[in-house]
């Protein structure tokens, strides 16, 4: 073995045009950033920015400076609309009102106003967002929680975009290649932030990673990218052996010092609290999984009663930012998957090859 193992692009690596199977996970709401992307790529893997709560032109801004920061492909991620969220949006404001009154206590403990309604319906129009997307034309588009409109898979195949999808389960991964996406990835419920599933709730498609994996390897024929619960080397060669073509990992690059997530955020990662995690919906109106907190107890038994995303997500927005800025942990989204506890902090780029380096190791 050479003094510096590393690992065949595989499938994946060789569609997008990369050397590692290495993906570093899209993060939404502030958690990604330039610098981490870019230093993903640069190292040889595919850095990934989730800009779901970005405007058609911050979008379009955001592609320009990632090809400024790298010249290597990176991913820019989009969340799929599901039904039933446009609807909320244009809710009478009377029942608003009573979902800003249940976080009123959050909004003057930490000095932040309370959204308006119209805060909440000029939240960034999908179709609006997919469009200044495919104008700009990043290397690789990734989308979650649905399938993509037929008008990116035509474009993107036009202008030479690779396109990505999210599945839960086997019957998304299928109805994701039948929909021409490029590559899938199998998202297993071990996966930190939001669950993406979009044919069954969320609750009956909680497929842990490692028994997902080989089952979407052989119902499809594009290449399969493994997420969830991959935090170290020893998961990569172990998603590899299953049948994936590259692995995607999220905690432990939102624990490296490039990414945008906070301080109090990051130090929480990788320590024994970290252990710990939870499916909610309290922070988005989406199911996400995240290190327990005080807002998360508090607020448990409303789980079932907070508006869908992008209506919650807006109204927790001030609630969330201002913790962060005031280093309080207790009322912040602590993303995390369920092997959170073995992140480290370095720099993306030394995570990325400790990774690689565990994985050639431990795949012999």
């Amino acid at each position: 073995m050479s003094a510096h193992p590393t690992l065949p692009p595989g499938r994946f690596g060789d569609l997008v045009g990369i050397p590692l199977p290495v993906v570093q996970g899209p993060f939404g709401g502030g958690l990604s950033s330039v610098e981490l992307a870019a230093a993903v790529s640069e190292g040889g893997g595919l850095g990934s920015y989730g800009a779901h709560v970005h405007t058609p032109e911050e979008i379009t801004a955001l592609v320009a400076g990632l090809r400024a920061a790298t010249g290597r492909p990176f991913a820019v991620n989009l969340w799929v609309p599901q039904e039933g969220e446009a609807e909320a949006r244009r809710a009478p404001e009377s029942v608003l009102a009573g979902h800003v009154e249940r976080l009123r206590p959050y909004y003057e403990e930490l000095g932040v106003r309370a959204p308006s309604a119209e805060d909440v319906r000029s939240w960034p129009d999908f179709d609006a967002q997919l469009d200044a997307l495919i104008a700009a034309a990043p290397p690789v588009i990734s989308l979650v929680m649905g399938l993509p409109p037929r008008r990116l898979v035509t474009e993107a195949r036009r202008r030479g975009i690779v396109v990505v999808g999210t599945a839960t389960t086997v019957e998304e991964a299928v109805a994701l290649e039948a929909a021409g996406v490029d590559a899938v990835v199998a998202s297993g419920s071990d996966a930190g932030g939001h669950r993406g599933a979009f044919l069954r709730p969320v609750r009956e498609s909680l497929v842990g990673t490692f028994s997902l994996i080989p089952q979407v390897a052989d119902a499809v024929s594009v290449p399969v990218v493994a997420a969830g619960g991959i935090a170290d080397g020893r998961g990569v060669a172990a998603a590899l052996a299953l049948g994936a073509d590259a692995v995607q990992v999220g905690t432990g690059f939102l624990a490296a010092r490039e990414s945008g997530a906070s301080e109090a955020h990051r130090r929480i990662l990788g320590t024994p609290e970290a252990r710990t995690t939870v499916l909610t919906r309290l922070f988005s109106g989406r199911t996400a999984r995240g290190i327990p907190n005080g807002f998360v107890r508090d607020m448990a038994a409303h789980e079932e009663h907070v508006p869908p995303y992008p209506v919650q997500n807006a109204l927790m927005q001030p609630v969330r930012r201002a913790a962060a800025e005031q280093g309080r942990p207790e009322y912040v989204n602590l993303w995390a998957g369920q092997a959170a506890a073995l992140a480290q902090e370095p720099s993306a780029a030394a995570y990325l090859s400790a990774l690689v380096e565990q994985a050639a190791g431990a795949a012999g």
